[in-house]
């Protein structure tokens, strides 16, 4: 895969700006798969910062994905259960500061889940 495909640069550096393309290439199957419950949401958002933490990536730079996938979702994806439900309207009501506070928290829920 040709470096324009990722969200992380040579240099190690995250471009926000790719989240969206790579989101769009998720198969719509495994998409449904991934949103189908809270569960399996949580466990592949924490793969994810898995292997992002695996690369260099700090925690910030995981907030500011985590913040872009969140707004993705919250524009694109209608919600699957009460979970997704809840983040979606905090989501909408909230600041772009609370925004950014959000994503630390899926950071830190995702992070949690890796430890048990």
């Amino acid at each position: 895969m040709s470096e324009h495909n990722h969200v992380v640069n040579k240099n190690g550096e995250l471009d926000v700006n790719k989240v969206d393309d790579a989101i769009d290439r998720i198969d719509e199957g495994e998409k449904e798969r991934i949103l189908a419950n809270f569960d399996s949401f949580q466990s592949y958002l924490s793969k994810r910062i898995q292997l992002a933490q695996n690369i260099g990536l700090g925690e910030e730079q995981l907030a500011q994905a985590a913040e872009k996938v969140a707004g993705y979702l919250a524009e694109n994806e209608e919600p699957r259960n009460a979970e997704e439900k809840l983040l979606q309207e905090l989501w909408k009501v909230g600041s772009k500061e609370e925004r950014h506070k959000l994503a630390h928290m899926l950071v830190k829920l995702a992070e949690r889940r890796q430890s048990h």
